[in-house]
């Protein structure tokens, strides 16, 4: 196939023109979806390619709108809403967790909901406690739902497009901070699968698992523990339900340590599943105690002052590397956080603000 250089936003975009072109049944609506800035630029030339009919708003009112769409899934429509912030899809979580994720459970697996929602989360502008929320671990705790967190542009069109045509409902998550990622793409009808996760970098000092913003995070830690010495294999989850347990366990086989890290808070997170799995089933492997990096339990904060210590980036994830292996890992390779403003993670970044 083809490859391209595209930015996460187009990558999102050019998955959602190739699901509509391929079939007629998919529809994309939401808040905003034929703005003129097309959430982000993901939904920009839709309406204009395939219709107002098949692309449209709608009203602010999430959990009717998306009974709809379950009610559109049944009759053979494949659905893709869209959310230009995660936070509002929460007043439609009875439709989503008592309808779409148990529907195909609750009729012996003869009939399904192919519907994708996407959720925009994502830090920046002093959002705060109502609009900056990662609640990925919600969604992963429900039977039935599949749940998808993309960290580079490939994965964006290929993961979207596995999930626009998976027969169940997946929940498809973009960090508003990705949306500027450039990477190849590949073009056409390009697919990823969805539970299979992928191993970025190798080494055998420890395992980092990721996944969605903190993977880049995570690959600019790496840099830095390369150059002294320390080599890291760099797990990219992709998917967070279903978990891809067969690439994490060989990788915690191999180097004896884990670090997991996670964009939402640390009690109950994905990231405390993983440390409780590999520490059931393998902890004859290991060589210390896993560690977790997420956030603090508490509401994320609007002041810029409490934002600069309260989020997590390549320097901890470095630090907690250097205090498992036991040595001092100097932070000097990293970019000066201070020249920049403060929730924006270094001069390397080029996502939207």
């Amino acid at each position: 196939m083809q490859k391209r250089n595209l930015k996460f936003f187009r990558a999102v975009n050019e998955a959602l023109h190739v699901a509509m072109q391929k079939d007629k049944n998919v529809i994309c609506y939401g808040l905003g979806t034929d703005d003129p800035k097309g959430v982000f630029g993901t939904t920009l030339g839709l309406r204009e390619n395939f219709g107002p009919e098949r692309v449209f708003d709608m009203p602010t009112s999430e959990n009717s709108m998306t009974g709809i769409a379950i009610g559109a899934a049944l009759n053979g429509i494949r659905p893709v809403m869209t959310h230009q912030r995660l936070d509002f899809f929460l007043l439609a979580m009875d439709q989503l967790v008592n309808n779409a994720a148990k529907w195909h459970y609750m009729f012996g697996g003869k009939h399904s909901v192919p519907i994708t929602i996407r959720l925009i989360l994502g830090r920046g502008w002093g959002q705060g406690p109502t609009h900056s929320q990662n609640l990925q671990a919600w969604f992963a705790h429900i039977p039935g739902l599949k749940v998808v967190a993309p960290a580079t542009a490939s994965d964006a069109k290929g993961l979207l497009l596995s999930s626009i045509f998976d027969p169940n409902p997946v929940i498809f998550l973009e960090q508003r901070w990705l949306h500027n990622v450039e990477g190849h793409v590949p073009a056409g009808d390009f697919r990823v699968a969805l539970g299979q996760a992928k191993v970025l970098r190798h080494g055998d000092a420890a395992t980092i698992v990721a996944s969605s913003y903190m993977t880049i995070e995570a690959l600019q830690a790496v840099k830095v523990l390369s150059k002294n010495g320390v080599e890291c294999d760099v797990v990219d989850l992709r998917t967070l339900c279903p978990l891809d347990w067969k690439t994490i366990f060989s990788s915690v086989k191999k180097t004896g340590r884990l670090l997991v890290l996670d964009t939402g808070n640390e009690t109950c997170s994905v990231a405390s599943e993983i440390v409780a799995r590999v520490s059931m089933e393998l902890f004859s492997s290991l060589k210390g105690a896993p560690r977790r990096i997420a956030l603090a339990d508490v509401p994320t904060p609007t002041s810029p002052t409490l934002t600069k210590v309260f989020y997590k980036g390549a320097e901890d994830i470095v630090k907690a590397i250097g205090q498992m292996l036991r040595k001092d890992i100097p932070f000097e390779d990293l970019n000066n956080k201070s020249a920049c403003p403060h929730d924006v993670p270094g001069d390397w970044f080029k996502g939207p603000f």
